[in-house]
């Protein structure tokens, strides 16, 4: 695994992995990770433009393809490794991964993870057995304490993306992906620390020199996209896609990236909600937010892909149940399924009635209402009614409006920032 391959004739340097370092790894992780299925799927083509097919990596036993690596790397230590341990740092799929998989080696294991964290893979990764050290804000200050913990307990680190076992572990995403459907014109990669895509990219461009690999990474973590093109883009911020939120990238993964992968596409928060909503309602299965990036993307660029068979890697679907319910009503809001309106109107008994019966004619569904006489700019013996309503589309909604409009009752439109300046 250690032995260095020969770069492709665009590169003057050696690559961390070779071709034959990803096919032994297959060898070695057969058996213990799952061999997730490759689907078409009608939806997401129609979606996109192009012929999808989706790699189920959510599908793994903890969600994610982390355990592809990280079973490489556990497998390949000798006896005193094993006894002593291992730490690894993560901001949750690469922990939950070495934690199942220390636990079935019978590995010690120790975690650092980010306070940051979302709770549900913190606790995911208790449950497998592990011990979990919540450090930092950052994956930086995690990575610290955890070399700080290598040194002073002489264990083995198992690094999210910079190893040659976990790279070349990673890489077999494609060799599965390739063995199903050989013809695919593109592979779509999320992004993080680059592990994932670097040995993807070796092994799919040995298999297939002419494939397009493609990778994804949220706007506001440009890691790779400054590195490869001189960029100072800033880095940094709230983003769904934390599993993708890396401020570094990897020494081994950063010149394969810039030799093997075509592109690097930027993806903002909303293009990320909406390809978290569309694999729940299209494709019918969980994605975090990296999982989706490469929607994402071919929703952000649809030209680059359009007709096209593209192969998605969903590379993980560990997204928390509340945040999940978050994106799927803020995509409502943004399809305009979801409105809230204000009307202003003489304080007479029946008025709310009315104002809900008439709601009810127009096919709206009520999910809130706010009832006050206590606003100053509303006359003393005025109301104001704040509806929210559900209805089927952006046109219902504008119907919905026009006819109050048309009833006298002149409805404002309420979004996030306040009143908005019309009715619609």
């Amino acid at each position: 695994m250690e032995t260095l391959a020969k770069s492709d004739p665009r590169a003057g340097q050696a690559h961390a992995i070779a071709p034959a370092d990803v096919q032994r790894a297959a060898e070695v992780i057969r058996g213990h990770v799952l061999r997730t299925p490759l689907v078409p799927s009608p939806c997401l083509s129609e979606l996109t433009g192009a012929e999808v097919w989706v790699k189920h990596e959510n599908m793994q036993a903890t969600g994610a393809f982390k355990e592809r690596g990280a079973v490489n790397k556990l497998a390949g230590l000798d006896a005193d490794e094993r006894r002593r341990g291992v730490v690894a740092m993560s901001a949750g799929n690469h922990a939950q991964a070495v934690a199942y998989h220390a636990r079935r080696f019978g590995v010690p294991a120790t975690i650092v993870m980010p306070v940051t964290t979302p709770l549900v893979k913190v606790e995911n990764t208790r449950a497998h057995g592990a011990r979990v050290v919540l450090h930092g804000d950052t994956l930086v200050e995690a990575a610290e304490e955890a070399r700080r913990l290598e040194r002073e307990g002489s264990l083995v680190l198992v690094h999210p993306y910079d190893d040659p076992a976990v790279m070349a572990g990673q890489g077999t995403v494609a060799l599965e992906m390739l063995d199903e459907v050989p013809d695919l014109d593109c592979l779509v990669v999320p992004i993080g620390g680059g592990g994932l895509i670097s040995g993807i990219a070796v092994a799919a461009k040995a298999r297939r020199p002419g494939i397009e690999v493609i990778g994804v990474e949220a706007a506001l973590y440009p890691s790779f996209h400054n590195a490869i093109h001189g960029g100072d883009r800033p880095i940094g911020g709230p983003t769904l896609a934390e599993g993708i939120a890396v401020k570094t990238v990897g020494r081994l993964t950063l010149p394969i990236v810039r030799d093997l992968v075509g592109a690097i596409v930027l993806v903002d928060e909303p293009a990320i909600e909406r390809a978290v909503h569309a694999c729940a309602t299209l494709q019918r299965t969980m994605a975090e937010g990296a999982g989706a990036a490469g929607l994402a993307a071919m929703l952000a660029e649809p030209e680059r892909f359009r007709g096209k068979r593209v192969g998605l890697v969903l590379c993980g679907g560990n997204i928390d149940a509340r945040l999940l319910a978050s994106v799927m009503v803020r995509e409502l809001e943004r399809k305009n399924c979801i409105a809230s309106l204000r009307i202003k109107a003489q304080d007479r008994p029946g008025i709310l009635g009315r104002v809900a019966s008439r709601l009810g004619e127009l096919g709206a569904n009520i999910l809130e209402v706010s009832h006050s006489r206590l606003f100053l700019d509303v006359p003393a013996k005025g109301v104001t009614i704040d509806v929210t309503i559900e209805t089927r589309d952006r046109a219902h909604t504008a119907e919905i409006f026009t006819a109050l409009a048309e009833d006298g009752y002149d409805p404002l439109r309420v979004d996030a920032q306040g009143l908005s300046e019309s009715a619609y």
